[in-house]
């Protein structure tokens, strides 16, 4: 199992559809929203790292609104 943090950014006034549409994607297991140069951090855990760069390619930047995604990935313990 592998986990990764995806900083986004959305257009202003798109935050909160940005993050309703976050909530469908199946692998997301944590969505906060924030105040300041991000406005929402989402945690995912799948298989592998390939699996985690295609969720953030093929759902997360393909929602309407998001302008900018970065993504923090994790080291197991």
């Amino acid at each position: 199992m592998v986990f990764g943090y995806v900083l986004i950014s959305a257009k202003a006034g798109k935050e909160r559809a940005v993050y309703d549409e976050l909530m469908k994607v199946k692998e997301l297991v944590e969505c906060h929203p924030l105040f300041g140069e991000y406005d929402i951090i989402s945690k995912i855990e799948t298989d592998d790292y390939k699996k985690l760069g295609e969720i953030v390619v093929d759902k997360i930047r393909k929602i309407e609104g998001v302008t900018d995604t970065k993504t923090l990935t994790g080291i197991p313990p």
